[in-house]
């Protein structure tokens, strides 16, 4: 198992006990209740929700031909499946880059934010952006951009 799905396997868990714990106790509409969330923040917290990530490498040189920005992430930060979300149908258009499963990528989102792994930090054009407004990562994924 991966870095990335222990968050969503421990919600699951979690949930899975909250919602036996629910039943043994005669609620087994609020178990029900309590699953559905459980189950709902693994997906959205798991690599599912975002497009396939490739290496830091991979992304700078996509990024270099086709301008569209470079986006480093990690599962589990809110301000990135905020953006994720934000950006809808457009995020398939972005590179995507998971720094707990590319060092290099770790590495430079480190040198952009003062030592810090802070994401998402978002590249256009060699210029870095931390948690920039996803209003603002849209324009720069239109394909007029």
């Amino acid at each position: 198992m991966t870095r990335a799905w222990i968050l969503p396997m421990l919600l699951l868990l979690s949930g899975s006990a909250v919602a036996t714990v629910k039943v043994l106790d005669g609620s087994p509409g609020t178990a029900a209740v309590c699953l559905l969330a459980f189950v709902a923040l693994a997906f959205v917290n798991s690599p599912l929700v975002f497009p396939k990530s490739i290496s830091a490498e991979e992304a700078r040189r996509r990024s270099a031909v086709d301008g569209r920005p470079v986006v480093y992430w990690r599962p589990g930060c809110k301000y990135c499946i905020r953006l994720r979300i934000r950006l809808g149908r457009s995020a398939r258009r972005a590179h995507w880059v998971d720094i707990w499963r590319d060092p290099a990528g770790a590495a430079a989102v480190r040198a952009a934010n003062d030592g810090n792994e802070t994401v998402p930090t978002v590249v256009v054009a060699g210029t870095p952006r931390t948690n920039p407004d996803p209003a603002w990562v849209r324009e720069r994924l239109s394909p007029s951009a």
